[in-house]
């Protein structure tokens, strides 16, 4: 069964969800699942990592058939925001450390002039900092030490966002030359 029968795709998924309709989901398996492995292909993955996730993205369907709301996407948007947050999750996972690569046990003592150079420029960036202008001192220390996004930034202060990344843009140009 295709399109071109007349059957929508929602339809289909409608049916997965209602029965676990096995044709409807072999109709909607023949077209998507090749086209999500072409779209992993395109976005990096090589053939057999995308073809791995183009069968979770299809087992995925399966299973959360029912979550699919035709008022908010197509069925086409569905299936492939699956398949972006898919590889979203695979990008994360290949990027995190294996337990056996983390060093364990205590960490060697810094050298004591490692330590009293770095207490060094600690102090160097803490004055360069107090003496920016205090519009640009503010942003910095929202952004860097208080952990903020610059929408962040933005909403708490109600400044526009491009406000906020200009004065922190022209912060970090004086502290660099502050600091050079």
């Amino acid at each position: 069964m295709t399109i071109a029968d007349g059957v929508k795709w929602a339809d289909l998924l409608a049916r997965v969800a209602d029965r676990q309709d096995t044709e409807a989901f072999a109709a909607l398996f023949g077209h998507f699942a090749p086209r999500v492995k072409a779209f992993l292909i395109k976005s990096g993955a090589d053939a057999a990592l995308a073809e791995e996730c183009a069968q979770d993205v299809m087992v995925t369907v399966w299973k959360k058939a029912a979550q699919f709301d035709a008022s908010r996407a197509s069925v086409a948007t569905w299936i492939f925001t699956i398949a972006r947050n898919r590889r979203i999750d695979m990008l994360r996972r290949d990027r995190r450390p294996e337990p056996e690569e983390l060093d364990w046990g205590p960490e060697a003592e810094p050298d004591q002039l490692d330590t009293l150079v770095l207490q060094q420029e600690s102090e160097r960036l803490i004055t360069a900092i107090a003496e920016l202008p205090e519009k640009q001192r503010i942003m910095i220390e929202r952004a860097y030490f208080g952990d903020l996004t610059h929408s962040e930034i933005a909403e708490e202060t109600g400044l526009p966002l491009g406000t906020i990344k200009s004065r922190i843009r022209l912060a970090l140009e004086r502290l660099r030359h502050s600091l050079s």
